[in-house]
C-alpha cells in the first residue's frame, strides 16, 4: 500500500534552487557599453595600430574583475582588426593585485606585448613592453577647473615670502582630461603649476631613449615636469616648498601619497561629488597607526617575508636585501609567496610574529584589522630595526630607492657594539623583554671534547632529532597539540563496510 504523504516545508526536491533567477547589478564603473563607446572607450584603433606597428605576434590583454565582461568584446574586435598570424590571450584572475602587470602570466603564453586595462599603479616593469588603456572616467573640466583655481589662490594667499608651485596628479582614468585641465588652470591662474603626463605605453627595453618614469614616486615627476617648464631651478625642487593636488575620488593612491608627503600640503578634487578639500589633515593619523605597527616590529624576532608582486622591477633584489638585514639582527625569516592576501591563508603561519609585505605601493600598506599579525612595509622594517628606534615620519615604497639606501647603510642596524643580551622596552606591552637570537653560534657542551649538544632523544624510544635553528621547530614543541600519531603498522586497520547511499532527505540504508 502506498501512503501520500504531505510535503514537508522543510524539504523541497530542489527545483526551485536552479530554476531562480537572480539579478546581478554591475558597478557603475562596469555597465555594459555598445559596440560603437565599447571601441571609443577601450581605444581599439589605438592598440590595432601598436599592435600591428610593433609587429607583435602573442599579445596578452590583463583585465581587472570588474572589467572582466568586456573581454570577451574586445577580443574579438581586436582580432577582427589585427588580422590571422596574431595570436591574443585574455588574462584574469591575476595572482596578486590588478593594478600590477602580471608579467608572469603574460610569459605562460610566451607574449611579447601586454595590453594592461583599468586602473594601474605604472609600477616599473622589467620584461615585457606594455600598453595601458586606463578607461575613461567622465569629469566636468569647467568645475574641475574652477575648483583648482580656488585652491591655487589660496596657496597663493598663504605664503607670501615664498612662491610655492603646485604639482598636479591624478587618477590614471583622467589621464584623456589631465592635459586639457592643466592647461587652462596655468592660463587662469598664471601660477607654476608641474605636471608631467601619464604614459600609456612603458618599453623596459634599457636600449630606449627615455627610461620609464616611476610614478609611485614624485621626485622624478617633479624633475621630468620642471625640465619641460624651464624651471628646473626652481626652489620647489626639494619638495619641501610643493602643494600637490590630487584629481580623483578616495583611493589606495590618494592615502600612499599622503604618506610619502606627509611634509607638503596635499588637496584633493573628487570629479564625483565636484568637491575639494586639504587632505593634509589626514596624515598624522596615519603615520600614528603606522608608528603602532613598527613598534609591533620592534618586539617581533620572527618575520615572514610575502612575495606580493612579480611584475615591479627590483622586487628580487629587495628580498634578497630583506633575507639579509634580518640575518644580521639575528631575525628569524621565511620567504612565503601566498597570492592575494587575506586573514585565513596568514593564519596557517602561527609561528611568524610578524609580516613584511614587499608588493607594488598601491598594496602596500595594509591595514586590515581582522589580519592576527601586523603587515609592514619594507622601510617600515628598516625603521624597525633601528636601534634608537626613533622616526622622522618619512615614508618611502619606491624600491630602487629602498635599495639605495639599504645598500648605504646596511638596513639601519649598525650598532655593532650593542650588548646583544640586553633588555629592550617594548612600547607595546610596557614591559622589558630579551629578544631571540637566530643564527648565533650553537652552545657548546661542557664534555671536554668539543662536541656540539645539537642531538636530542625525541620519545623513550630512542628515536633522534637534530635540534634546527628554526622558529617552526620551536613554535610546535610549545604546542599541547602536535598532530595526531601514525601508529603505522601498530593498529589493525578496520573492514571496509557497505554503507547509506542517497540524498539527505531519503538514505537508503543497504541491509
Amino acid at each position: 500500500m502506498t501512503v501520500d504523504r504531505p510535503p514537508s516545508a522543510f524539504s523541497t526536491s530542489g527545483e526551485e534552487a536552479i530554476t531562480r533567477s537572480i539579478g546581478v547589478a554591475l558597478r557603475p564603473s562596469a555597465q555594459r557599453l555598445e559596440a560603437s563607446a565599447l571601441s571609443e572607450f577601450y581605444e581599439i584603433q589605438r592598440i590595432t595600430d601598436t599592435i600591428i606597428n610593433g609587429d607583435f605576434k602573442r599579445i596578452a590583454l590583463q583585465f581587472p574583475d570588474e572589467l572582466l565582461h568586456d573581454s570577451v568584446p574586445i577580443y574579438r574586435l581586436l582580432k577582427q582588426k589585427v588580422g590571422d598570424g596574431r595570436d591574443l590571450y585574455v588574462l584574469a584572475d591575476t595572482s596578486y593585485g590588478s593594478c600590477c602587470v602580471d608579467e608572469v602570466a603574460a610569459q605562460h603564453v610566451d607574449a611579447d606585448l601586454v595590453v594592461h586595462y583599468g586602473h594601474a599603479c605604472m609600477s616599473k616593469t622589467s620584461r615585457l613592453p606594455v600598453v595601458y588603456v586606463f578607461g575613461r572616467k567622465s569629469i566636468d573640466v569647467q568645475d574641475c577647473v574652477e575648483g583648482l583655481t580656488k585652491i591655487v589662490a589660496g596657496i597663493a594667499d598663504a605664503t607670501e615670502t615664498t612662491k610655492k608651485s603646485a604639482l598636479i596628479r591624478h587618477d590614471v582614468a583622467y589621464t584623456y582630461r589631465a592635459g586639457d585641465i592643466v592647461r587652462r588652470l596655468r592660463d587662469e591662474t598664471g601660477a607654476s603649476i608641474l605636471y608631467h603626463e601619464v604614459p600609456t605605453r612603458v618599453d623596459p627595453d634599457p636600449a630606449q631613449e627615455q627610461a620609464p618614469l616611476d610614478f609611485t614616486s614624485n621626485s622624478d615627476v617633479i624633475r621630468q615636469a620642471q625640465a619641460s617648464t624651464g624651471s628646473s631651478g626652481n626652489p620647489a625642487m626639494d619638495g619641501a616648498h610643493i602643494s600637490i593636488i590630487y584629481i580623483g575620488e578616495e583611493s589606495l593612491a590618494l592615502t600612499n601619497l599622503l604618506m610619502i608627503h606627509s611634509s607638503s600640503d596635499v588637496y584633493s578634487y573628487n570629479p564625483i561629488t565636484k568637491s575639494s578639500r586639504l587632505e593634509s589633515e589626514r596624515t598624522n593619523r596615519l603615520l600614528m597607526r603606522r608608528f603602532a605597527a613598527v613598534q609591533k616590529a620592534r618586539d617581533a624576532d620572527v618575520f615572514g617575508i610575502l612575495v606580493g608582486t612579480l611584475g615591479v622591477a627590483s622586487y628580487l633584489p629587495l628580498i634578497s636585501h630583506l633575507r639579509k638585514i634580518l640575518a644580521k639582527a639575528q631575525k628569524k625569516s621565511y620567504t612565503i609567496s601566498v597570492g592575494k592576501l587575506n586573514p585565513a591563508k596568514l593564519g596557517n603561519f602561527m609561528e611568524i610574529e610578524c609580516f613584511v609585505l614587499a608588493a607594488c605601493p598601491e598594496n602596500s600598506v595594509i591595514e586590515a584589522k581582522e589580519f592576527h599579525r601586523s603587515i609592514i612595509t619594507p622601510y617600515e622594517l628598516k625603521v624597525a630595526l633601528q636601534a634608537e628606534g626613533t622616526w622622522s615620519g618619512r615614508y618611502v615604497l619606491d624600491f630602487d630607492r629602498l635599495l639605495a639606501e639599504y645598500s648605504g647603510n646596511d638596513g639601519g642596524n649598525n650598532d655593532e657594539d650593542r650588548d646583544p643580551d640586553q633588555p629592550t622596552f617594548s612600547l607595546v606591552t610596557g614591559k622589558y623583554r630579551h629578544a631571540r637570537r637566530f643564527g648565533a653560534p650553537p652552545p657548546q657542551s661542557d664534555d671536554g671534547n668539543g662536541s656540539s649538544n645539537a642531538v636530542a632523544p625525541r620519545d623513550e624510544d630512542g628515536t633522534m632529532t637534530t635540534l634546527a635553528d628554526s622558529a617552526a621547530v620551536t613554535y610546535l614543541r610549545s604546542r599541547s597539540y602536535q598532530g595526531l600519531d601514525g601508529r603505522v603498522g601498530e593498529d589493525t586497520p578496520s573492514i571496509l563496510e557497505q554503507g547509506r547511499s542517497g540524498i539527505a532527505r531519503g538514505y537508503t540504508v543497504t541491509s
